[in-house]
């Protein structure tokens, strides 16, 4: 397990236990088994995107929060070296957080990387109302927000605030590659 699985495996039962929730009720909120809440928290098995969608949901915190909220970071210059990569086990989306979630500033850039063919749906944002701004660099995305359907190719940008179910597909022979920054209110 990498230091980044361990970190979000701690994050994840400390989030549940600071709500005094039994792995039961986290498992009725979310909709995952709690077989699966167990073998998380334990670090057995590597969350997918969807899931921690979930997860984030119930706990009312950004992706973001769950990658890094206890991380205390005072550098205002983020080496490439020192920023955590996660990969979702279903998909192969790669998730590189360049600059984490951090006491003292709201926003967060993260680079996502969906290989071709590749979706990842959240049923439900995080946290509603979180401002997002995507930058295209590379292929080709469709952006679902809601019943709203974005096409974007590189270049491109779409901001919105999240307030619905979402989808992202990588659609061309290449991978998707985007910056996204996510504001917290």
């Amino acid at each position: 397990m990498s230091d980044l699985e361990h970190d979000l495996a701690r994050r994840l039962v400390d989030l549940r236990r600071a709500r005094n929730w039994p792995l039961e009720e986290l498992a009725e909120k979310t909709g995952i088994s709690r077989a699966t809440l167990s073998r998380i928290e334990r670090g057995d098995t590597s969350p997918t995107a969807s899931v921690l969608g979930r997860l984030a949901s119930a706990f009312g915190v950004s992706m973001g929060e769950l990658f890094g909220a206890d991380t205390v970071v005072t550098d205002r210059h983020l080496p490439r070296d020192s920023q955590s990569i996660w990969q979702d086990p279903e998909t192969g989306f790669q998730r590189r957080s360049l600059t984490p979630a951090t006491s003292g500033y709201r926003g967060t850039v993260i680079e996502g990387i969906l290989p071709p063919g590749a979706t990842i749906t959240y049923a439900a944002p995080p946290v509603p109302g979180l401002e997002h701004h995507l930058v295209l660099l590379e292929g080709d995305l469709s952006c679902t927000l809601g019943q709203d359907v974005f096409d974007l190719t590189a270049g491109d940008a779409l901001r919105f605030r999240l307030e619905t179910s979402n989808s992202y597909s990588a659609t061309g022979n290449t991978p998707a590659r985007y910056l996204l920054t996510v504001i917290t209110p």
